[in-house]
């Protein structure tokens, strides 16, 4: 806006008296009149119009900026690469599995399979140890059931008499006998050794000698007469008075 030139209209007058000097704060007046837009407005309106078509220009190409820059975001789609997946993860399940392998085998291997061969051998071990007291309490018991049988075998052997044994003399022996029968049949002196056996006793048969054709039984002989007919006598108590002694 063009300023207005200061015309004498406009000074002062020093001769009038300022009365509202307190009003002004000692300013002079001034008088104000409307502008006159038939006489300058022209050139003033060319003037604003020169000095706002810069500001509109750059106003229009803010818009269009802005008009282009929004309607290139609405039609535009931002799409982010895609990002390659990494494979630390497969690496490292790789990794944790490996290890868990590798230690189960060492485990079983070192640990759990020595074990249970040891469990096992403690097993055999006390199988064949129990095996062994069975197998050596069953022969004790085998043991001590022949023992026991032996001694029932013995005490009947000594319960039953024992046969006696049947000799016949051949020869000449010049001991003692003591002489329980005779006869002239030698069966007959044979039949009653038998029956004499049969109880344990032990006979001697001597046989005809010297004049006599007498088979004699004997059931025992000695060194001497004295003895022999000491247990003549003896004998007199089963066998009869007779029991004599006699020189062969």
């Amino acid at each position: 806006m063009a300023k207005r030139k200061k015309t004498n209209e406009d000074l002062p007058d020093e001769n009038i008296e300022n009365t509202n000097d307190s009003d002004n704060f000692g300013l002079p007046d001034i008088e104000y009149k409307p502008i006159d837009r038939a006489e300058g407005g022209s050139q003033d309106l060319a003037e604003e119009q020169i000095v706002s078509e810069p500001e509109q220009q750059d106003s229009d190409s803010r818009i269009s900026q802005s008009e282009d820059q929004s309607s290139g975001e609405q039609g535009y789609v931002y799409t982010p690469p895609a990002e390659e997946k990494s494979k630390a993860p497969i690496i490292i399940g790789l990794v944790i599995t490996a290890v868990v392998v590798i230690a189960g085998f060492l485990i079983y291997n070192f640990v759990y399979k020595p074990k249970v061969e040891k469990e096992k051998q403690e097993q055999l071990a006390k199988v064949a140890a129990a095996k062994k007291a069975a197998d050596a309490a069953r022969l004790a018991k085998e043991k001590a059931e022949a023992e026991r049988l032996q001694r029932e075998a013995d005490e009947a052997a000594k319960a039953l008499p024992v046969d006696g044994t049947i000799e016949i003399l051949t020869g000449r022996t010049r001991r003692y006998y003591v002489v329980i029968t005779s006869s002239i049949d030698a069966d007959l002196s044979m039949d009653y050794a038998k029956k004499l056996s049969a109880k344990g006793v032990s006979t001697k048969i001597i046989p005809p000698f010297g004049k006599w054709k007498f088979n004699r039984l004997s059931i025992g002989d000695y060194d001497t007469f004295a003895l022999a007919q000491t247990n003549a006598d003896v004998a007199k108590a089963e066998y009869g008075d007779g029991v004599w002694v006699i020189k062969y």
